[in-house]
């Protein structure tokens, strides 16, 4: 087991397989062109398989994909099918764009479960967030998820005055339809342009959900990043990722490995320990994962608390979304 020093397990694998992405919303990547990373300094395909066959011996039983936008990676199908082998839950993160063309292979893969990300329900806003003209295509994509079987869960980042006035939108899309919407508390990482009178709480986005719905809280798991609640008659649920108010670090059991093979032990960490190079020499990566989760902190990456009202964000120290995978 990759135990630090707080007795947490980790047993959640999140891996990146590029920093590129076929949208540019302008919290995760800092500028429209933007240098990514050469192909020859990425993890490739098995490299991925080697290092995530070293996680799973250790303990871990679920593997998310992530990017950037993991589907436009040219190998992506191949790194499917390869994880597809190991004995633990795979699951991807993607913005849906290309779900289309990689249905039948994530449904023989195995897999069951899809984050979806998706910040409006509004076309026009959404080119003005991400920069392309793909809004029809991710809602075709999502129902097109959902009518095969997918547990189909959209990711939103909210933000005072972009789309805070979309909340009750997103939930009344429970009604009939079961998606389940997770609202994401809106975080600070570099070139972002975050700012904490950005951040809608937990709580303003409870209150404006109960000015239009009774809302059931749904037991959840030590594990979970999500408080999630169920409305009666809906057949989905919604959800509230509260990083910035109400931090669940307790109960974290996650890793990140960067598409460029560095170890995060935390979505804020400063600290990354390189897996890659010492992979490729044929070294021993196990003792430098351990090491890296030992020195894992309590919470928040160390950087700072849920006081983060008085946060300036050019005192974290840390990537920008899109190169840490989410």
């Amino acid at each position: 087991m990759i135990i630090d020093t707080f007795g947490r397990s980790h047993t959640y694998l999140r891996i990146s397989l590029t920093d590129n992405c076929n949208l540019r919303c302008f919290y995760c990547m800092p500028e429209e062109n933007y240098t990514f990373t050469p192909a020859s300094r990425l993890m490739q395909t098995e490299e991925i398989e080697a290092l995530a066959k070293i996680f799973v011996a250790n303990g871990v039983d679920k593997v998310r994909l992530t990017g950037g936008e993991p589907l436009v990676r040219k190998d992506a199908g191949e790194i499917i099918a390869a994880l597809s082998k190991l004995p633990a839950s795979l699951t991807l993160t993607t913005n849906a764009t290309r779900l289309h063309e990689f249905a039948d292979t994530l449904q023989e893969a195995g897999v069951r479960s899809l984050n979806i990300s998706l910040d409006t329900l509004q076309a026009q806003k959404f080119m003005m967030l991400t920069r392309r003209d793909q809004f029809r295509q991710v809602r075709d994509n999502i129902d097109l998820m959902i009518g095969r079987g997918f547990h189909v869960k959209v990711n939103a980042v909210i933000m005072k005055g972009l789309n805070d006035n979309e909340i009750n939108d997103f939930v009344e899309w429970t009604r009939d339809t079961p998606v389940h919407v997770r609202f994401i508390e809106f975080m600070p990482f570099s070139g972002n342009r975050w700012a904490s009178n950005k951040v809608v709480t937990l709580h303003e986005i409870l209150a404006t959900v109960q000015q239009q719905f009774t809302i059931t809280p749904l037991a959840g798991d030590q594990h979970d990043t999500a408080k999630a609640f169920s409305i009666p008659g809906h057949l989905g649920t919604f959800a509230v990722i509260s990083t910035m108010s109400t931090p669940f670090c307790s109960g974290c059991n996650r890793m990140r490995l960067t598409a460029d093979g560095k170890l995060k032990n935390c979505l804020f960490s400063r600290e990354e320990t390189d897996l890659l190079t010492p992979l490729r020499k044929g070294d021993d990566v196990l003792p430098l994962i351990l090491q890296n989760i030992a020195g894992k902190k309590k919470e928040l990456g160390g950087q700072f608390t849920e006081d983060f009202q008085h946060l300036h964000p050019e005192d974290i120290d840390n990537r920008s979304m899109i190169t840490i995978g989410g």
